[in-house]
């Protein structure tokens, strides 16, 4: 019925439009534009998945991105993932630059003024930029590895362990060639460095994807107010009981040779 009514309005206005004398309006005027919904439905999915690998305070983060399309289109294409590293969490940058040597994986620091040492309460959020490298495991998948570590974190009164939550990166695309991708899922552009060895700034897309997973949390263990006495007095005796073994070995076994030296 609604698109009845619409054609009877097209008609009337038609009507009215060459009785007053006016050009007529070609009637593909009309006829609906294609909505942004209809092209998108044609576009295959961006998946991403994000897996934490390990156990302890040492983690690794893995992360892997599945396209819908042929890697042939791929080839002339690279990906830059932007990833947001919490303030409970810190990456290494010279671990970073050891491993970009080996060829491990190519990842960077973006923040400035880091410091691995500080404990979780005195820490901000930072970010790394890590180029994917296509799987060879799989034809039309990147992945990106990169490894972390836990923060310290003030002990709590009840709770022996607190969360953390590692958001979803930023996923961008760089490609020398028309992508048909990059018409669907590109939103917006973004300025980063087209290569790690290179200073030259590319325009890289910001693309729209699919998460498996919303968020990745992680579990790390912290200390209990309640065990503050206990653990200081322990840690003073041995440190004490430690110091007085040291100082007898050094009395006993110790050579000890004492010069005069005379001026006249």
């Amino acid at each position: 019925m609604a698109a009845r009514a619409v054609g009877i309005r097209a008609v009337a206005w038609l009507l009215l439009w060459e009785a007053a004398g006016l050009p007529s309006i070609p009637a593909t005027a009309f006829s609906a534009a294609p909505t942004d919904t209809g092209i998108r439905a044609t576009c295959s999915e961006i998946i991403l998945r994000q897996e934490v690998l390990k156990n302890g305070f040492h983690r690794d983060l893995l992360i892997k991105v599945k396209f819908g399309e042929s890697i042939e289109d791929l080839q002339t294409c690279r990906l830059l993932i932007k990833q947001y590293i919490p303030a409970g969490l810190f990456v290494d940058p010279y671990e970073l630059a050891s491993l970009r040597e080996r060829n491990v994986t190519e990842a960077v620091m973006v923040s400035e003024n880091f410091n691995i040492e500080a404990p979780n309460y005195l820490s901000k959020e930072s970010e790394v930029l890590i180029y994917a490298r296509q799987d060879s495991q799989c034809i039309d998948c990147f992945q990106a590895f990169l490894p972390v570590h836990y923060r310290y974190h003030r002990p709590h009164s009840k709770d022996g362990e607190t969360v953390i939550v590692v958001n979803n990166p930023d996923l961008l695309m760089y490609c020398e060639e028309e992508f048909p991708i990059l018409k669907c899922w590109a939103q917006s552009k973004v300025a980063a460095p087209c290569a790690l060895k290179n200073k030259d700034i590319c325009q890289w897309n910001n693309m729209k994807y699919k998460s498996v997973c919303k968020n990745v949390t992680l579990q790390v263990p912290v200390g209990l107010t309640i065990h503050t006495t206990l653990v200081c007095s322990v840690t003073l005796l041995i440190t004490i009981l430690c110091s007085t073994l040291i100082l007898a070995a050094v009395i006993k076994y110790g050579h000890f040779s004492l010069e005069v030296l005379c001026f006249s």
